[in-house]
């Protein structure tokens, strides 16, 4: 074989590993709760609820 063909499946090999080394954030993401004007957001209950007072 010559040394350019050697050198791409060398970087064919490479690319997969290289790519998942920069991190896998699948399902660690996390969004902010917004809740209507006059309510709060409740973290014991995941709801959000009326403000009194």
């Amino acid at each position: 074989m010559t040394t350019k063909t050697l050198a791409v499946a060398l970087a064919l090999t490479l690319a997969p590993t290289l790519s998942l080394a920069m991190g896998c954030n699948h399902g660690k993401e996390q969004q902010a709760m917004s809740c209507a004007a006059g309510t709060t957001y409740d973290a014991d209950t995941n709801t959000c609820v009326t403000t009194t007072g």
